[in-house]
Order: C-alpha cells, then structure tokens, then sequence
C-alpha cells in the first residue's frame, strides 16, 4: 500500500509531505493522526515538516544507507546492503539517504532494519507512533535583489548569497543546507529586500571593484557567507587577522577555485566529526599527511576553520579532491550578472578568460562525402530558403578540470553548454509533481528509422518509473506544432532542421512563431538545429541538446541511442551528452542549450555513475565514475555497493578501484543498468557480457 497524504490546510512545508509521498515509501497499516506541534524542533536536523501516522513497518523499494540515532544523536547502528540490525526498545531518529531528506523518530520502540538487494525494510515490535519529517532542497530563489550594472553594486548583491545557507558550520558541504542564493535583476537602483539576513561569518573578500573579479569570486563569497569589500588586491582576510592572498603566481581565478576547493573538501572531512560520523575514504586517505584535529576543529567558527585549513598545503590533498561539476566560462557584463545564482546554486567554478571567436564550427573532413540528416535538401534550396544563424560567432572556452562545462554569453559556445537565464526561470516552473514521465519522440524522416528502433527500445524500460511514452511519423507543420505545445517531460526529434525551422511533410515549422511550447527538455537530433534549439528554450523549455552543423547519419543514431539510454538512467543532461559525444568524429557538433542540470528520470540508486571493467590476474578492476545531480549534488556521499568495501566516498568523479571477483561483478552489473566504458567501447551493464572486457 501506497501512503497518501491527506491535506492539513495552508500550511508551510506541505509541499515536502507531497515529496515524501512520491518517494514512495510503502506503509503497512497506517493510520495518519494531527501533526504534531512542535514536531519540526525533535529531529536534531531542520525539517520542512513532519507528519506522524501509526504503522507497524515502512518499507521503501529501493537500496538506501540508514542510520539510527539515539536521542543523544549518537549514532547506534548503521545498515548497509545484505545487513540487518535489531535494536532494543529506546528512543530512536532513523536516517535513510533518500532523494529527499528525510528523517523518522520513534520513542520507546524496539526496532528492525534490514537492507537486501532491492528493498529497505524498517519494522517495529508493535504498531507505533512514527514521527516522519522532511526536508527539501532550497532550490529556487527566495528573494530578489536589484542592481544596478556599477560593480559596487553588483558587489552588494552577490555579498546576499550567503543568506541562502542554511548552516555555517561544515554540515553546510552537504547539498540540502546549501539553499538557493536570491535572484539578480538589473535595474536603475541598488535594493536589496530588507528580510535578506546575511551572515556575519567573521570572512571578508576583498577584491578589486570590477565585474570579472566580482563574478569569479561569487560561489566562493557565497559558500564562506563572506562580506565583499573593495580593494587593490585580491585578499581573503578573517576577523581573527589571518589574510590569505588570491593573487599569486598561478592567478586570481585559478586562486579562487583552488581556494573553494579546497575549503569545501576539508569541511566534508571535518564534518565527520558532527551529526554524521562515518568512516569516509578521503578522511582515511589524507589525515596521516595533515596535522589537523578534526574533533577540535568541528567545534570552531568558520573563520578559525578557514585559516586552519588554508595552512594545509593543497598538493597534500589535490588528488582526493571530488571532481567539480561543473566550470562556468561568463563574458563579464553586466546583464550576465542575472545568472549567477543559478550558477552559483550549483557550487560551479566560475571564469572569464576571454577565448578567441571563430568564424564557425569547423566540420571534420569526413562529413563532406557521408550521408548527413539535411541530405533531402538541396544545396542549392538550403541557401535560397534557409537563413543564417542568428548569432555569427563561435567561442571555444578552455576546458578546465570539471565534469561538465558552461558558457554564458552572446556567442555560441563549442564544447560548452550555452546557459541562459529564460532556462532557469522555466526550471523554477516547472511542474515536479507529474504522475507520468511523458516522452515524445517524432520521426520525419523514414530513412532514420534505426534511430526510432533503438530508442523506442530505451524509453520506458523503468519498471521503477511510469513512462508514457507516444512515437509520431511523418508530422505536418500544424501536427508538430501541437506536439511542441503540448505538455511532456521530454521531446526526441529524429528528421532535419534548417536555421529557419524544423522541416515537416507541408513545409517548415519556425518555433520563433510559436506563443509557447509545453516540452522541458528535448534532443534535436538533426544537422543546424541550434537556432530551434535555442528558441524551444526562449518559448518555454529548459533545456536541450542541439547541433552545431551538420551530422553524420550513423554518428547521429550511435549519439541518439547513448542519450536516451543515459537519460533514462538517470544522468543530468548536460554529462548525458558529456558521455555520448565519445560515440561519434562529430560529437564535437553537439551542446546543450538551456539549463543542462535537468534531469528527465532519477537514477535507480540516487547517483547516477558510468564504470570502466578491466580484467588482472584473478578477476577485475572497477572503477566507477559519479555524477552530480540536483538532488545529489557536491558534498553527498556514495558507497559502492561492492561486498568488501565498508566506507563512504564523496560523489562525483572517480570513486576509487576496486577488485571484485566474476561472482561479485555479475552481481554488481545486474543491479541497476549504468553505463560501462571498455577497450571495445560503450556497453550496459545488464546486457555486457564478460568476454566483451579486455
């Protein structure tokens, strides 16, 4: 049995009770009784809300870590997969990572968890009284300031971002006490909403009084809840007088990233110290080569922390670093000041270095004698009826050392996602609550129709999730147009596409002429869609994958399989593109446009990871690869589901090497379908055979 939620009136919070009901825990027996008052304040941990039935056990149908707390908030028991734990009667908070956070007390209770390879079961001796409480990620702007475009203004408005944090201790590396920092508007006066309470964390940026210097140094000001203050030099001072120069030989904006970087890991390291103390890899790994004490520094205040931690040489601790998400190249003016707290939401490395515009994206030789997706066009009527792009000059940012890369800017972007600040603000509305998973995938062009099988293969095959999934052929002008309008998760175009219009059976159809388009995310999957692309995103949608030029038929159906299989496992949009780009010489011609942090499904195990399978002597190597998500962003935590393996990692990038035998590796692959990359190239792990493993 699925537990509803009734309605309790207008009440803050309600909206994470709906959250607890889509994680779909099932309850057995419940009796839902009056919240309770006060039940936010038993926790130990803030909560949005909470809500207290009678239930005899709750079972959640997937994998999850619990912890159990007694009421001091020591940690009693800790259940992994294949563990069990019995726990005499006592008073008890109950921790299961869960996608939304999520907490359950219980007083005077005797309890059982067990986690096997597809449930997590919590069972009490008797039916009790479970206090259930939540809390959803801060993730939309709670106020908006004005600015104007003078840099000491700015200066003031990106200083409230560290009214967002909802900790200024190190539990504040974890993702859900991160908040969302308030919007930027441009405007004809500094006004900054009177119930913004910024911090006073005892850290000062001082910086020189210029856009460039006040963007890159944003994510970090707003991590540190730091005061931002005019100067020559770059400088981060605390109240304690401990300076730290940003200005040194490897640059201001390598400084900053290197100093957020830095800070923001050992504060996961420290806070094992607090309310999670687990044994994680990276505090094993770095603390015989720091002279650091952690349980003593936990008690600090940040400032005293900071300068602790900038004493400790950053080769000592580079190679345990989590890989960032995500690195932000912004051409600093002053409009693209209004998308900095969606960046700086996500934590993201911000730079400005100024790249070299191209004329256009070039085309590997190897395209001109191969079949393309404009074939059916001539060249001759594509001149006379196409148009040119609406934006004439490229920009190659400099790939920097993160998963994932970014551009804000007029130009068009090469190798980086385009972001724009119409994409946020359609992420803000879009609805989270859908029942179904409403894919769309158009055809117009029959010779493609190996693409169309092998995706219609790839959607819906969740049985954890309910897809609806609908295959059009062959549409018209007027056909796709009501496509577009129409609600859907997201959209999968496999035909042609001029700089004008999607080409259809009567005709073009120009999204500029469409009011609104109901679709969220989508994949053109067609030569010169990036003008299309980007007005799906100006009408409505957040985000897409476009191309740049003209695509290679086979290259195209290899991209347009790795997409949809990596979407439906439940990979961001942008790293599903970062992965599938491998697939074809023109991956190259593909980006995303929009906000490419949006996800279409959820990963089965929260984290979505690809592996890379090598054999050695006695069985094999894996190696796995984490990617952030918004619900699983930097600062979260990951353990392998591997039988030898008893400590926690932080998520992202590489998670370590692990030898597992033919045994414990068939098992690990059949868990949940990911990625694996091997000498041959790109497989699933519930179809890869062993011999496919070199």
């Amino acid at each position: 049995m699925t537990l509803t939620f009734e309605p309790l009136a207008d009440r803050p919070g309600l909206e994470v009770i709906d959250q607890i009901e889509r994680q779909r825990y099932r309850i057995h027996t419940p009796t839902p009784i009056a919240l309770r008052e006060g039940a936010t304040d038993v926790f130990q941990y803030p909560v949005g809300d909470a809500v207290q039935i009678r239930t005899r056990a709750i079972e959640l149908p997937t994998v999850v870590m619990v912890y159990v707390r007694d009421d001091d908030g020591t940690i009693a028991a800790e259940v992994a997969q294949f563990e069990s734990e019995t726990l005499p009667a006592d008073d008890y908070v109950l921790d299961p990572l869960t996608q939304i956070k999520t907490y359950m007390r219980v007083e005077d209770t005797a309890i059982e968890v067990t986690v096997d390879s597809e449930r997590t079961r919590i069972e009490f001796d008797s039916p009790t009284d479970l206090l259930i409480g939540a809390r959803s990620q801060h993730d939309r702007p709670a106020a908006t300031v004005t600015t104007t475009e003078q840099p000491a203004d700015v200066m003031a408005a990106v200083e409230t971002f560290g009214s967002a944090l909802k900790a200024h201790d190190p539990e504040r590396s974890y993702p859900t006490l991160r908040g969302h920092p308030p919007a930027i508007e441009m405007g004809d006066s500094l006004d900054i909403p009177t119930d913004i309470d910024s911090p006073d964390t005892g850290v000062t940026l001082e910086l020189p009084p210029d856009l460039a210097s006040i963007f890159v140094a944003a994510p970090l000001s707003y991590y540190l809840g730091a005061s931002l203050v005019p100067a020559s030099e770059p400088r981060l001072t605390t109240d304690t007088g401990f300076t730290y120069s940003l200005d040194t030989a490897r640059g201001f904006e390598s400084e900053v990233g290197r100093t957020l970087k830095r800070l923001f890991f050992l504060d996961c390291v420290t806070r094992t110290e607090g309310f999670h103390q687990i044994d994680l890899h990276e505090r094993a790994a770095i603390e015989p080569y720091v002279d650091l004490d952690f349980e003593s520094l936990y008690q600090r205040p940040l400032a005293e922390q900071v300068a602790t931690y900038l004493q400790v040489p950053y080769d000592v601790i580079e190679d345990h670093i989590p890989k960032w998400r995500l690195t932000t190249h912004i051409d600093p003016v002053p409009a693209n000041a209004e998308q900095l707290p969606y960046v700086v939401d996500d934590l993201a490395i911000v730079r400005t270095h100024q790249q070299q515009r191209l004329n256009q994206a070039s085309v590997p030789a190897e395209a001109e004698a191969e079949f393309t997706r404009d074939d059916v066009i001539t060249r001759a009527a594509s001149s006379e009826t196409g148009t040119a792009t609406a934006e004439t000059d490229y920009v190659e940012p400099q790939a920097h050392d993160s998963l994932e890369q970014a551009w804000i800017g007029d130009s068009i972007p090469i190798g980086a996602s385009k972001l724009t600040k119409a994409a946020f603000e359609h992420r803000l509305d879009r609805d989270t609550n859908a029942e179904d998973i409403t894919i769309r995938v158009v055809q117009n062009d029959a010779r493609m129709d190996e693409e169309r099988q092998l995706v219609d293969e790839v959607y819906g095959t969740r049985d954890d999730l309910p897809f609806d999934v609908t295959v059009h052929d062959n549409l018209t002008t007027a056909e796709l147009r009501t496509v577009l309008t129409t609600d859907a998760e997201f959209f999968h175009y496999i035909g042609h596409t001029e700089h004008d219009g999607f080409v259809c059976s009567d005709g073009k159809l120009d999204v500029t002429t469409v009011d609104s388009v109901g679709i969220d995310t989508f994949l053109l999957n067609a030569c010169n869609s990036y003008n299309q692309g980007l007005a799906l995103v100006e009408k409505g949608a957040i985000a897409g994958i476009v191309t740049l030029n003209e695509v290679l038929n086979d290259g195209a159906v290899r991209i347009g399989e790795a997409v949809a299989r990596l979407l439906n496992c439940g990979f961001p949009l942008r790293a599903a593109l970062t992965i599938a780009r491998g697939e074809s010489i023109l991956g190259g011609q593909y980006i995303v446009v929009g906000d490419g942090s949006v996800t279409v499904t959820q990963a089965e195990s929260g984290t979505p990871n690809m592996l890379k399978i090598e054999t050695e002597e006695s069985g094999y190597t894996v190696k796995m690869t984490a990617y952030s998500t918004d619900n699983r962003g930097l600062g979260s935590l990951i353990i392998p589901y591997i039988k030898s393996i008893d400590e926690h990692y932080l998520s992202s990038g590489t998670i370590g090497e692990f030898s597992v035998s033919e045994s414990e590796l068939l098992r690990f692959l059949s868990m949940e379908e990911v990625p694996v990359r091997t000498e041959n190239g790109l497989h699933w792990s519930t179809s890869l055979s062993l011999d496919m493993i070199m």
